[in-house]
């Protein structure tokens, strides 16, 4: 008999193959007193473990294939910043020496307590983190007792193997290209976990947070990873089977056709010019913005420049990176917002000024352009790279987490004095034009006035619609509750839009519905014409847009803006799509 589960979809597609499940973990943690003669001895063993556990990850750094996610780096990075933060590197030690017990029973007590308040963050991004704490926990312990930390794949795997594990980490994907890996789920993960994002960029069927799967799997079993909804079918019968072999068929179908668009200019059906731009972490980035035929950048998170380090960036270095990915993109323009530290990008060079992390409740705490503000030549050192930068072409400056008009007058004040600054040096540096993120609900029922000092605004709707509907989407408990498509979300975005096109200023939407085909329409009939994404999304936003009549969308865009209630308005949007799809097929 078949079991079907529902989890998150992360990697698109459809597979169908054998399982082979992962079964590895810190399930069996020793407990047991230390003599408090000994005690030295045991804290010698435990930094070993961690001495080894770094030489692990630098290793998997350097040995990162070319034809790997670029947000591979990144990721291993972040696993090295969490090694060698105090909190897992001295705090155990701490612990092992008051309570006198072994190393491993010290760093689960450690972990369990850093679970927790992992679990009290409201953010589901920040939240997700958990996952790559519990990771790297993972690695120390395998060293104290001396096991290994790679993933043990057969030599005899079947040519269409998918992974089943409880979670992966962005080590273990280092294997996927050199594996028959045709696709893998997790029972943990979320839509923001690392996991879930390295599923979308391997560009391979994935689902996560399926919770129970390696318990009701064996060995071998013919499982089918829907990576479109997020289903996983185990054991299936012959009719479905072959259904999913159509639909597969119809996917890579799908696929080919979507490559001949590339280079098709995103116009519509009524000849409404669309731009659409990617969201990037890095230069190695540039490369897939130009095989997808991105129109630029409309979000570089600058943010990675700053972590895995001891010390704050140089100017010199900061504009080494933004001139290196200017010269890159010949001619199309990049937005950079300036840093966007927060509770889970804490660098070490804040040393024992732990602001981010030290509020109450992290996600409304000092982050974002708080924190610029707070660090005055961070931000000005931040954006005399990006001024100077901008002398090889076309850049945007972007002021994350705004919530006031007297925000933006504060940062204007510190360009003025980036700038003044440069001229007195004598360096060469360009113009740029000025934005804010619209993430926060004050600035977006203020945003007529925050426009009139800048020259765009780019919304950021991940965060904005957790704000204004209070849900934390990676709860488990309340993530039904997330909703793009409420009313609330919707006529707040529809304000911010109209509010920007009649003040004829620049607006955008870099959050993940720019990238969600289910709202392509609705967004164009709100007067939308500029959408960032993760540049895997984009010829599936652009087809739709090249067989989309704006004129017929703005009727019906406001037909749902009308309504109030949530189900109804979920409906209409589906109606809206089929009713398009239908005129498609007409013409």
């Amino acid at each position: 008999m078949s079991i079907v589960l529902h989890g998150v979809a992360a990697g698109k597609g459809i597979a169908i193959g054998h399982a082979h499940l992962i079964t590895r973990g810190t399930t069996e943690v020793p407990q047991y007193d230390i003599d408090p003669d000994k005690l030295d001895a045991e804290v010698t063993r435990f930094d070993n473990a961690i001495k080894a556990t770094r030489k692990e990850l630098e290793q998997l750094r350097g040995a990162i294939p070319e034809n790997a996610p670029t947000e591979l780096g990144a990721f291993i990075s972040l696993h090295l910043m969490l090694l060698t933060d105090v909190t897992l590197s001295r705090e155990p030690i701490d612990i092992l020496r008051e309570q006198k017990i072994n190393s491993e029973w010290a760093l689960k007590l450690q972990s369990d307590k850093l679970a927790a308040q992992f679990d009290s963050i409201d953010d589901d991004y920040l939240r997700e983190r958990k996952q790559d704490m519990l990771q790297v926990v993972r690695r120390i312990h395998n060293n104290l007792v001396g096991q290994s930390n790679e993933i043990n794949l057969a030599g005899n795997l079947f040519d269409d193997t998918v992974l089943i594990a409880h979670d992966l980490s962005p080590a273990d994907t280092v294997l996927f290209k050199e594996q028959h890996i045709t696709a893998f789920v997790t029972d943990a993960g979320g839509p923001t976990s690392h996991t879930a994002i390295l599923g979308r960029s391997l560009d391979i069927p994935s689902v996560i947070g399926l919770h129970n799967a390696r318990k009701l799997i064996t060995e071998n079993e013919i499982v089918i990873v829907d990576g479109i909804n997020g289903v996983l079918i185990i054991d299936p019968d012959e009719v479905v089977l072959n259904e999913y072999r159509r639909l597969a068929r119809e996917y890579r179908s799908h696929k080919r056709e979507l490559n001949k668009i590339k280079k098709t200019a995103a116009t519509t059906a009524d000849g409404i010019n669309i731009e659409l731009l990617a969201n990037i972490e890095s230069a190695e980035d540039i490369k897939a913005l130009h095989n997808f035929g991105a129109d630029g950048v409309g979000l570089f998170r600058s943010e990675f420049l700053y972590l895995n380090r001891d010390n704050m960036p140089t100017e010199d270095e900061q504009y080494e990176v933004y001139a290196g990915i200017v010269k890159k993109l010949k001619g199309k323009n990049i937005t950079i917002r300036t840093v966007d530290l927060g509770v889970d990008k804490n660098p070490r060079w804040f040393g024992q000024n732990s602001t981010p992390n030290g509020s109450l409740n992290p996600a409304l705490g000092l982050t974002g352009i708080r924190l610029c503000l707070a660090e005055p030549v961070m931000f000005r050192t931040q954006m005399r790279a990006i001024l100077r930068a901008a002398a090889h072409g076309p850049v945007r400056m972007m002021w994350p987490m705004i919530t006031s008009i007297s925000e933006v007058r504060q940062c204007l004040i510190h360009l003025d004095t980036a700038q003044r600054q440069l001229t007195e040096r004598g360096e060469i540096f360009g113009p740029v034009s000025i934005g804010c993120m619209i993430e926060i609900p004050s600035a977006a029922m203020t945003v007529g006035s925050i426009l009139k000092l800048v020259d765009f605004v780019s919304i950021g709707t991940n965060d904005l619609i957790q704000y204004l509907l209070s849900v934390d989407r990676g709860d488990d408990s309340v993530s039904h509750l997330y909703q793009p498509g409420h009313p609330a979300v919707l006529k707040t975005l529809q304000h911010i839009i109209r509010t920007a096109n009649r003040m004829e200023k620049g607006v955008s939407i870099c959050g993940e519905m720019a990238g969600d085909t289910v709202f392509t329409r609705l967004l164009l009939g709100m007067g939308l014409r500029r959408f960032s994404m993760n540049p895997n999304n984009l010829l599936s936003v652009k087809n739709i847009i090249l067989h989309s009549h704006t004129g017929h969308l703005e009727n019906d865009a406001a037909k749902i803006l009308r309504c109030e209630d949530p189900e109804k308005a979920e409906k209409l949007i589906k109606i809206l799509n089929q009713s398009e799809q239908a005129e498609l097929q007409a013409v």
